[in-house]
This record gives C-alpha cells, sequence and structure tokens, in this order.
C-alpha cells in the first residue's frame, strides 16, 4: 500500500524522552537509539514536512495511571513528571527545531498526542488543521502504547497516517506485533524510513 505523498504531512515525534529510555522510570530497551535515529532523521528529512510536533507525557495528578502497585496495562510508576529532567525532550533531539511542542496526561493517563494540547490550549487535531496538515508520519516511544494510541486516533481523525517502524520501538516483542496488527487493520501504513522519504 502507497499514500499520496503530495499532501501537505506532519512528522508526529511521540514521547522521545527520557522518562522512556534505558535508566529511566519506564525504559524501553532501545529507547536511546531510536532517539539518535529520530533526530537524524528529521534533519535529514525536515523540508519534507509542513509541521513537525512532539508529544510529551507531562504528568501532574495523572489519578489511577500511577500506582505503588502498578499492573503495567492500566496502572503504572510514576514517569514523566511535570518539568523534571526525565519529561524534557531527550537530548538527541536538542536541534530538532519542532514547530509545536504537545504536553499530554498532565492529569490523565494521555496516551494518545490527540488527548494533549499545545502552550496555546490547542488540541493535536487543531494543530494539524490549522498548517493544512492532512497526512501524518509517527514514531517515538513507545510503539506499542503512546505511538500506537496516536495512530489510531490520527486515523479516527481522517488523516493518512503511516508509522515509521525503524523510528519506534516497543515495550516488548509481543506487544509491538499486536500493536502493528491493531494498526494496519485500523487502516495505518506501517514502512522503513527509507521508504517514507519523498524522491
Amino acid at each position: 500500500m502507497s499514500t499520496d505523498t503530495t499532501q501537505p504531512r506532519a512528522l508526529l515525534v511521540v514521547d522521545v524522552q527520557p522518562t522512556f529510555c534505558e535508566g529511566g522510570a519506564l525504559g524501553v530497551d532501545g529507547g536511546d537509539a531510536v532517539a539518535e535515529r529520530v533526530a537524524a532523521f528529521a534533519a535529514d528529512h525536515r523540508d519534507g514536512y509542513a509541521l513537525v510536533v512532539t508529544t510529551q507525557d507531562w504528568h501532574i495528578a495523572p489519578g489511577a495511571h500511577f500506582s505503588d502497585e502498578p499492573d503495567f496495562v492500566d496502572s503504572w510508576p510514576p514517569h514523566g513528571l511535570a518539568e523534571s529532567a526525565e519529561a524534557q525532550l531527550h537530548p538527541a533531539l536538542a536541534g530538532l527545531l519542532a514547530d509545536v511542542s504537545i504536553k499530554k496526561g498532565q492529569y490523565d493517563a494521555g496516551y494518545s498526542g490527540f488527548d494533549g494540547r499545545d502552550a496555546a490550549g490547542r488540541e493535536l487535531g487543531a494543530v494539524l488543521d490549522d498548517a493544512g496538515v492532512h497526512a501524518v508520519d509517527v514514531v517515538g516511544i513507545a510503539e506499542s502504547h503512546c505511538v500506537r494510541a496516536t495512530a489510531l486516533d490520527a486515523v479516527r481523525h481522517g488523516y493518512v497516517t503511516r508509522v515509521l517502524t525503524d523510528l519506534t520501538v516497543p515495550v516488548t516483542p509481543e506487544l509491538g506485533a499486536a500493536a502493528r496488527a491493531e494498526m494496519q487493520t485500523a487502516g495505518v501504513e506501517l514502512l522503513p524510513s527509507a521508504e517514507a522519504v519523498r524522491d
């Protein structure tokens, strides 16, 4: 399956934060490497996107999302605490020069980037619509959770949606396989970043 690459497209960089990388509160194996690959891809192909948006878990009081006895399905140890060093963008993204930053999960779980808002209070859908975007490429951490949720919401909102498979990583291989199956069923295109690059 291919997509129309003439449409204004956004790059959605989901939760590439130290809290989800090695040594973080919810570190995912391969997180640091994904951060480096996302940074390199964005640097090389920035002019191919009408908009670059970052999302960050920015938890203040997310209720039952945090637990002292987490089940790692609906509840988790504290992570992505607002204003903490772990909640900032990964240092590899220092040169990203994103157009918009979305903070999510202040008072809820906030898995999807579409649950968050920018500094002006706009939801992600409004940000994309204001920029005339009709298609999105989703990358980041973790493929099985927030990347999945963001991609599924993007399809629901009517955007042509791709996940660049080498620029994300799941919590486990099994959860990654399940997420990819669900995304494909919903109409998300999965492809490596090299195939996504415009000629």
